[in-house]
């Protein structure tokens, strides 16, 4: 399956952050036949692994999450309208005007409607509108819709995946399925690349709301190194320039307490020398990604950060470039083959 075609299936996975379950069987399909075991751990990990070819192999874990921010429902008025509450961080300036799928019964179409301007006052146009004074319509009254939905059903955004200029791709769900599928192309590429060490790639749950599932992934596979892929902020506009990453310039490379000092050097030594365009990501604290439930899981795993720039981060139109899905998985696959980390200690430790 080319890339393009991954990430539509990818994308079009429901797993509001938290609910995932009803897409792991369609992750582990995808994973399947590129690995030499699939496993879903209880939490809702899906695990892909590939023996090593050395005689005394470590494991890498390569995580990626394929939760998505999505809404749960809180209350059903007597008017059929649906409260509700963020599941991960939103911002509810986008939430007008969009259209949802609620997770009832069975799927129901849903709209947040925005007041017409002929309506708002002066005052009103310069508010956020917070998210507990927004409503779900489903257009049901409130008995059909109490028949249809449950407190606790939750709500997904419906967006379509859109095929862009320039091999850019957009949709709702790019954080993090672009890091999924940067999972898949570096199985694929690890299939024709010798490697001494088992490695094992895990899509995990729960990031959204506390890197939960990396946490029970570094504990179920005792890795000797970690490798976490997600997304970074990519160019927009007004955006602060230090904390933004050109969409088709390269992986972004995280340099900060979080991350192994040693590894990072040697994936970026890996990343000029197999001409891999990269960009630096300084990252002075916590980085808001897995790396930070890996780095302090167990006894502490050593554990690299590749991020790929993504526009409009939490909205319904995250966009990326497909190049740079490719560039973070080639950088992967031959950092895995090329285990530069038992050449410098001798073999004994990561």
């Amino acid at each position: 399956m080319e890339l393009n075609d991954s990430l539509k299936v990818l994308c079009g996975l429901s797993a509001v952050t938290g609910r995932e379950k009803g897409a792991a069987s369609q992750i582990a399909a995808l994973f399947e036949p590129l690995c030499d075991e699939v496993r879903t751990d209880a939490f809702g990990n899906v695990y892909a692994s590939c023996r090593g070819e050395g005689r005394n192999p470590r494991t890498v874990l390569v995580t990626a999450h394929y939760d998505e921010i999505g809404l749960v429902v809180t209350g059903i008025e007597d008017s059929g309208f649906l409260r509700f509450a963020a599941m991960g961080g939103i911002d509810a300036k986008t939430l007008p005007a969009q259209e949802f799928t609620v997770f009832g019964r069975e799927p129901l179409y849903g709209v947040i409607g925005a007041k017409p301007p002929h309506l708002v006052s002066a005052e009103e146009m310069e508010k956020v509108i917070p998210i507990d004074d927004l409503r779900i319509d489903i257009g049901y009254s409130g008995d059909e819709a109490k028949k249809r939905v449950r407190v606790g059903d939750v709500v997904g955004f419906r967006f379509p995946v859109i095929e862009m200029k320039n091999n850019r791709m957009a949709s709702n769900a790019m954080d993090n399925r672009s890091g999924v599928a940067a999972l898949l192309e570096t199985l694929r590429l690890l299939k024709g690349l010798r490697h001494d060490d088992h490695v094992v790639v895990a899509a995990t749950v729960q990031e959204e709301l506390g890197l939960r599932g990396a946490v029970a992934a570094a504990f179920s596979t005792a890795p000797d190194l970690g490798i976490v892929v997600d997304v970074c902020h990519a160019d927009m506009p007004d955006a602060p320039p230090d904390d933004q990453f050109p969409l088709g310039k390269g992986v972004a490379i995280a340099i900060g307490p979080i991350v192994h000092p040693a590894r990072t050097k040697e994936v970026i030594e890996l990343a000029k020398r197999e001409r891999i365009p990269y960009q630096l990501d300084p990252e002075p604290g916590d980085t808001g990604t897995e790396a930070a439930a890996l780095q302090v899981a167990r006894e502490g795993i050593p554990t690299i950060l590749l991020s790929i720039p993504c526009r409009y981060m939490h909205s319904t139109v995250e966009t990326i470039s497909l190049d740079d899905v490719r560039g973070t998985a080639q950088l992967a696959a031959r950092f895995i083959a090329a285990g530069p980390w038992k050449e410098k200690e001798g073999g004994t430790t990561c």
